[in-house]
Order: C-alpha cells, then sequence, then structure tokens
C-alpha cells in the first residue's frame, strides 16, 4: 500500500474553496421504520469494522453490551491494516523506560506545531484534548489485547519522542481486534452494506442494511456507531466538497464516505469538509509483498523483534526496514525540488514539478509517471540528508536502497535513449522533452533548479497520486456524538474514527490511529451504558404497568 500521514502529504487549504455542500432536510418526528423487513434487535450496532469500529465493539461487548458489527467489505481492518501503525502517546511504559518525562498537555500544544495558522483556526481543540489525554490509556488497552510496539520515536516538530510503532506491521491491529471481538461474542455480518438510518420521532434507533439474508433493520437499544471511516473515495462527496482533487484515486477504495451520507440524511453535517491530506505521489506496490508485510503479528515473533529494537543498534535492522519502506512510501518532493522532472508513459513531460503536479498524475496514461534525472541529482540522493524517502524516526530509503530492494522501480543507463528504452517509453520523446526543459530552464529568471544533462541517467517510477484521508467527519460532541449544526446531538448516533473526525485535524504520524481507537472505545462505553439505561427504564417501568392492568382489571 500506500502509508498514511507522510511527509509529502499537506493539507489543500490554499486552493479554491468547495462549492457548499447541498442542504440536508431532516423531518423532525417522523418515523422511519419499515414494515416487511427482517428485524433484529441488539444493544449496539456499529457501521465499519475497520479500527475504529471494532475497538468500539470491544469496549461495549467488554461492558456487557450485545453487539453487531456491519461492515461492507469481506474482510476486517479498514484503512487501519493499510497504515504505517504508528500511535502517537504520552506518558507511555516505552517513554518511562527511557527517563522521558512527558504529558499531554505538552502533545495538546506540539500538535498545534504541524498545522499553519490557517488549518489551526479550524481545528477543533475539545477534540484534541480529548485525544490527547485518552490516548496513553487506549495504547496499554491495545497491549493489553495483544499488540506489540517499539519505540518512542522521534518525530519534529514534537519537541519529545512519543511515537510507538506496531510489529510487526499495521495488520497485526485487525488481527487482535478481529481476535478480542470474537473471543467477547461481537456478530461480525461481513459484505453488509448500510442503508438507511431508522429513527423514531427525533432518535436514531437503527439502521436498515443489506445482508446476506436480504435488507434488515437492525434494531439498536443504545445506538448506532458509525465507524465508516472517510470520503477520499466518495465520488460525489469530493465533487461538493474538494472538486479540485475529485479525480484523484483513494488510498482506501473502500472509503466512499458511507456514514456521512446517511447521517446526513437525518441532520448531521460534515466539518472541515474541505480539508485532506494529499494528494501525494507513491510508488506503486512490489508485484509481490514483502517479507515484512507478510510476517504474522504473533507474539513469539513480536516480542524478540520488540527486545531487539529497542536494546540493539538500529542499523541492525536498516536492510530489513528500508525493504519494508521501499515497498511502501513516496519519493520526496525535495527530488523535484532539485532538479527531478516528471514524464508520463509516452516519455512527454505534462506539467511544471513544483505546481502540484500531483493533481495532473491522474490525468495521464495509466495515472502514472515517472521521475527523470541525471547523475549529480542521483549523487546528491545517496546520503543524509538528501534521502528519496522517509519513514520520520524510523529510516531514511535513498537511491541505493531503491536499486537494492526495487528493482522494478528503478532505471539507469549511460545516455537518455537507453534509459528510456528500458523504461519502456519512446526514446526520441524523452530526449526531446528533456532538451526542451533544458532550454526553459536557461531562459528562466530566478529558477534554481540544474538542468538535466550528465550520464548516466536515472529514473524511478512508476508513481501514482493518492489521496491519504479526507479531514472532513461528521460533528461530534466530547462524547462522539453526532450534532446538529444548532449543536443538539442527534440521539442515538454516534461515529467515531475518520467518520466522526469532528472538525480535529490530525496532522502527524500516529493521531489517525489513536483518534480511531480512542473515540472507539469510547463511543463504545458510552453507547453500552445508553442501552442500559434503556434497559432499566423498561425494567422499572413493567411493574407500574402491570399492577396498571390490574388495577383496571379489577375495577372492570
Amino acid at each position: 500500500m500506500t502509508q498514511n500521514m507522510q511527509g509529502a502529504s499537506r493539507a489543500l487549504s490554499d486552493l479554491p474553496p468547495a462549492k457548499a455542500a447541498p442542504a440536508t432536510r431532516a423531518v423532525a418526528g417522523s418515523t422511519t421504520r419499515s414494515a416487511g423487513l427482517r428485524r433484529e434487535v441488539v444493544d449496539v450496532v456499529v457501521v465499519g469494522g475497520g479500527g475504529s469500529g471494532m475497538a468500539a465493539a470491544i469496549a461495549a461487548a467488554e461492558a456487557g453490551a450485545q453487539v453487531i458489527v456491519l461492515e461492507k467489505n469481506h474482510d476486517l481492518g479498514g484503512t487501519t491494516r493499510l497504515s504505517v501503525g504508528s500511535i502517537t502517546a504520552t506518558g507511555t511504559r516505552f517513554q518511562k523506560a527511557k527517563g522521558i518525562a512527558d504529558t499531554p498537555d505538552e502533545h495538546f500544544d506540539d500538535m498545534s506545531l504541524f498545522l499553519p495558522p490557517e488549518l489551526e483556526a479550524k481545528e477543533n481543540l475539545e477534540l484534541r484534548r480529548v485525544l490527547v489525554d485518552h490516548v496513553p490509556e487506549t495504547l496499554e488497552w491495545l497491549i493489553g489485547i495483544g499488540l506489540s510496539f517499539y519505540g518512542p520515536m522521534p518525530e519534529p516538530p514534537h519537541h519529545k519522542p512519543r511515537m510507538h510503532n506496531v510489529l510487526p506491521n499495521s495488520r497485526a491491529y485487525a488481527y487482535y481486534l478481529e481476535k478480542e471481538c470474537r473471543r467477547l461474542g461481537v456478530d461480525i455480518r461481513l459484505n453488509a452494506r448500510a442503508q438507511r438510518l431508522v429513527r423514531e420521532g427525533d432518535t436514531v434507533v437503527g439502521i436498515v442494511a443489506d445482508v446476506a439474508q436480504g435488507p434488515t433493520e437492525f434494531i439498536a437499544k443504545g445506538g448506532v456507531i458509525l465507524a465508516s471511516g472517510d470520503f477520499s473515495a466518495g465520488e460525489e462527496l469530493k465533487k461538493i466538497h474538494v472538486p479540485h482533487a475529485a479525480h484523484v484515486d483513494a488510498i482506501n477504495p473502500a472509503s466512499t464516505g458511507d456514514g456521512h451520507v446517511i447521517a446526513e440524511q437525518v441532520g448531521g453535517w460534515i466539518r472541515n469538509a474541505e480539508v485532506m491530506w494529499g494528494p501525494s505521489l507513491r510508488f506503486k506496490s512490489p508485484p509481490v509483498e514483502t517479507l515484512l508485510r507478510r510476517l504474522p503479528p504473533y507474539r513469539w515473533l513480536t516480542k524478540p523483534m520488540q527486545f531487539a529494537l529497542m536494546n540493539l543498534p538500529l542499523w541492525m535492522f536498516r536492510p530489513f526496514i528500508t525493504r519494508f519502506m521501499t515497498a511502501s512510501l513516496a519519493p520526496e518532493p525535495a527530488m523535484l525540488k532539485a532538479g527531478a522532472i516528471l514524464v508520463n508513459r509516452n516519455g512527454v513531460r505534462f506539467g511544471d514539478e513544483l505546481a502540484r503536479p500531483e493533481l495532473e498524475v491522474p490525468n495521464q496514461p495509466g495515472r502514472e509517471a515517472f521521475l527523470v534525472f541525471d547523475d549529480a541529482l542521483a549523487r546528491k540522493f545517496s546520503a543524509w540528508p538528501h534521502f528519496v524517502s522517509t519513514a520520520p524516526g524510523i529510516a531514511y530509503a535513498y537511491l541505493a536502497d531503491y536499486k537494492r530492494t526495487r528493482p522494478d522501480l528503478y532505471y539507469e543507463a549511460p545516455t537518455l535513449q537507453a534509459l528510456a528504452t528500458r523504461m519502456g517509453v519512446p526514446p526520441a520523446v524523452l530526449e526531446a522533452e528533456v532538451a526542451a526543459h533544458n532550454a526553459a530552464l536557461d531562459a528562466a529568471a530566478g529558477d534554481p533548479r540544474p538542468r538535466v544533462v550528465r550520464g548516466p541517467f536515472y529514473a524511478l517510477g512508476p508513481a501514482q497520486s493518492w489521496i491519504v484521508f479526507t479531514e472532513g467527519g461528521l460533528a461530534v460532541s466530547a462524547r462522539h456524538e453526532v450534532i446538529t449544526r444548532q449543536g443538539a446531538p442527534i440521539a442515538g448516533l454516534y461515529a467515531v474514527g475518520s467518520a466522526g473526525q469532528g472538525g480535529a485535524i490530525l496532522a502527524g504520524h500516529g493521531h489517525h490511529i489513536g483518534w480511531a481507537m480512542t473515540s472507539g472505545r469510547r463511543a463504545g462505553g458510552f453507547v453500552a451504558a445508553r442501552a442500559r439505561s434503556s434497559a432499566a427504564a423498561v425494567a422499572s417501568a413493567a411493574p407500574d404497568a402491570h399492577a396498571h392492568d390490574k388495577g383496571h382489571h379489577e375495577r372492570g
């Protein structure tokens, strides 16, 4: 895949504003239960089986609730299993072991350092506070259900190391969360697509979904939790909110914003809908998955890995780490600033490399491009501080690492003509494009980029353009209740993870997973408590009803 929140990703707040979303009207007091549908009644219904959804289901089940998870895909894990896998937290056992004193307050302040002023002004600081205060206990909870981490790793501009990386890879989240769900008896329904919410008056009481048995109405005594991810693959939502990038693919093609749509139908709204991370260029995945991505997350393997990573020099593991990195990460934008050019499958340079080329790559043949450069730039990106890719705090990958680990992406030749032949692009076209680029640089005033002139010549690619995350989530309260534009909670409806991001802007590594797990756990507990309160109210009312019936009978 594709890793989340790499340095190449950036918020698109500097582009034209999105068109206003069409108004959605909720019909007050309406009843939307459907006659003739199959009906199942449980305490909690969770829509989405990614990290936030499974965390919510586990927390609700731990509190004694009967839980159903509706997942539209054929497996669990969502975007969480596609991520780098880091989680950023303070006051952890790992920080304490290294003598690092750190607090949620410091974490809160450092998150501002990732944001330009225009995004800082949009941030929901109440939800940021929820994250930094509760993510430490979330990390301990994840360790408690079987996950292993190493760290803390530095990630500037954080002032202290607080990034914790999961072992052996992000698929461990899906493995252990699903295992815990099944241990607790959570009812998981795969290939189950949510259609619409069910209401009684203004209260959400369930959801209609297509499942194996056909359309079914799932009634939730405590409430419905939307854990359906972001809308980075939602064509219509992107056209409304981020039209300049509506043509760009998403890292997770299943992130179509289903929860956003059905919540808007009952009065919910999307906060910070115009903010997203990306698009960014990323190299295509290797034809055969790397060993590190295939490693199972069993503790007999992760515990020795954890010990080694925490106690032995990192250089000993660098070959394995760079193999993982070059399978998944992005070329640094610094390569384009230093003089690399982008060409498409036809050898054509299709735009200015410094003018958001990631928006143009999806318009090229095959939706991909190659970085082409000469020997001077190749030498430059062979040693610190000039790296081709990075996973901050973990390792850096240089050109030689790509030559060794990704021969499918790496091209080298003594002449441009030979390079074009190896890339499979027309040699005459590539030579002409490079010559035109060099001539334009000679004629330009103030462009510091060097000309592409000295062999041998190199290419890396293909690279594709991806939206990493859309940051716009349903507006929620600090208890993860979906709220209207007037700030009133929609009774019985909750949202977590990217679906319920609520205006929090999660820049930097480890914050999206931290929010997913923390918001999921908290909402699961709140909805389970609501189910208990509902059951207690019914139970306490039953004797009164019986006495009323008895009195009526006696009077008769």
